[in-house]
């Protein structure tokens, strides 16, 4: 059984099952975290693991169609900041974004750092569109004055993502997330 061609719709029932896969391992990262196991993600949303494995070949392709959703809504908050009266303050904004986006999922932030030098994985595909979006946003702060020369946005989403793994690892400590981010706004002023 070989991919289907691209481009070529699914067939409602494996559309249906693609969807029902999608949404329960949403919930299911999201309440138990994205180490979560596949085989209860396959039998609460009612398949074998075959079909799971048919959808999403591994469990990187599983997680980037998750974060997909969460990229898009982040995309989407990229284009509202760009008309920002501070363009520092807004690119901050959209970075605590992410930081709480991937809150959302334990184990998430570890899996967008390992996967970010594999060009080839799914989240790596999804991280593209973010890193344009945050560029737009880091030359609107650097042409205001506002950022120094020198910083990139692969730089700041590498930290944004370290500084959602530590939150993650702190969670008696509500407030780092905040203060790390507030370190970086301090690094990023000329």
């Amino acid at each position: 059984m070989g991919m289907r061609p691209r481009g070529r719709p699914l067939r409602a029932d494996a559309r249906r099952n693609h969807d029902r896969l999608l949404a329960t391992a949403r919930a299911a990262f999201a309440e138990r975290g994205a180490d979560t196991s596949l085989e209860d993600v396959a039998r609460t949303a009612g398949v074998g693991i075959g079909t799971l494995y048919r959808h999403f070949p591994t469990r990187q392709a599983l997680l980037g169609a998750v974060f997909q959703s969460e990229v898009d809504i982040l995309l989407t908050r990229s284009r509202e900041l760009l008309d920002a009266e501070q363009p520092c303050t807004a690119l901050i904004e959209w970075l605590r974004a992410i930081i709480t986006h991937a809150g959302l999922y334990r184990g998430l932030a570890r899996s967008l750092m390992s996967a970010s030098g594999d060009a080839s994985s799914a989240l790596a595909r999804c991280s593209e569109p973010m890193r344009e979006a945050g560029d737009a946003l880091l030359v609107r702060a650097r042409e205001a004055g506002s950022v120094r020369a020198g910083v990139t946005i692969a730089d700041l989403l590498q930290l944004t993502n370290a500084i959602a793994l530590a939150a993650e690892q702190s969670p008696d400590d509500p407030e780092l997330a905040d203060r790390l981010l507030a370190l970086t706004y301090r690094g990023l002023k000329n």
